[in-house]
């Protein structure tokens, strides 16, 4: 199945700027548009929490209710983690799943996005598969579920696709199923999703990847073995987007391929449906 788009033009620089520039404009085209394709007023607005998740720790979220959700969509970025400063009700990351939040939002789904601990600056590979991590992730999960009742899904992008599958393997029973995006598929990376136990999963499983991906960690062709690996999910499905760009940038970065910019409605639409095809039983 493949999904193609046009790139986001709300914005179409002038020949002779620099590609920072560039970049910088089309940033700002598509976080604009993602925006104003969400619904209007407090039912785009979110706000960002601490939750405590161990002694002495506190684990930072941003939350965006939907009126009448169907799930709730728990999301983990790629990169060091975060989802940047909250202005407005606006995470200011330009992550590919940060700045979709009001795509998520317009189709009926809740937002929460994993921030930090407050012990640790960044997240690095193995931390997203250490048990101080997954222990966090378990305490944000009871957050949500004292926020609503509706199913939760994982979702992760890119690094944050460790993140994800190993909070999916360690929390069964208690997450409706897992999304991922821009999948870390490189053995040569702690935590690469088809280096973990996959084998455990029972969940939905949908996987999103760009064709031309051209992150080293992330190579298109490695992504199949995600889905050889999830042998006891009986419903589990690998989408391979064309189109968007064009890319600017760091090929792992939120302007490349990797970051499927210009996509962005594209993209979580097919997470949104694979979402409303499995309601809760």
């Amino acid at each position: 199945m493949l999904v193609r788009g046009r790139a986001a033009s709300l914005v179409r620089p002038r020949r002779g700027l620099t590609a920072s520039l560039r970049a910088a404009l089309g940033m700002a085209a598509g976080v604009a548009l993602c925006w104003a394709a969400a619904v209007t007023g407090a039912r785009a607005q979110g706000q960002a929490f601490d939750v405590p998740t161990r002694a002495g720790v506190t684990t930072s979220m941003y939350w965006a209710a939907a009126p009448g959700a169907r799930a709730t969509v728990l999301l983990f970025p790629g990169g060091d983690g975060g989802f940047g400063r909250v202005e407005g009700g606006r995470p200011g990351s330009r992550n590919f799943l940060v700045r979709s939040v009001p795509l998520f939002l317009a189709r009926g789904l809740n937002v929460a996005v994993f921030g930090r601990p407050s012990d640790k600056p960044d997240l690095d590979y193995a931390d997203r598969v250490a048990e101080p991590h997954l222990t966090d992730i378990e305490r944000v999960l009871d957050d949500l579920r004292a926020r609503s009742a509706a199913p939760v899904w994982l979702v992760g992008t890119s690094r944050g696709t460790v993140s994800a599958t190993a909070a999916a393997i360690r929390l069964q029973g208690r997450v409706a199923g897992l999304v991922l995006s821009s999948s870390v598929v490189s053995p040569r990376r702690t935590g690469a999703v088809p280096t973990q136990a996959l084998a455990a999963l029972r969940a939905p499983v949908l996987v999103v990847h760009h064709a031309q991906d051209a992150c080293p960690i992330c190579a298109p062709g490695d992504v199949p073995a995600i889905l050889r690996g999830l042998s006891n999910v009986a419903d589990k499905r690998l989408v391979m987007v064309q189109g968007g760009g064009p890319p600017e940038g760091d090929p792992c970065g939120a302007l490349h391929w990797h970051g499927f910019f210009g996509q962005e409605a594209q993209v979580v639409g097919t997470m949104a449906d694979w979402i409303d095809a499995h309601p809760p039983r």
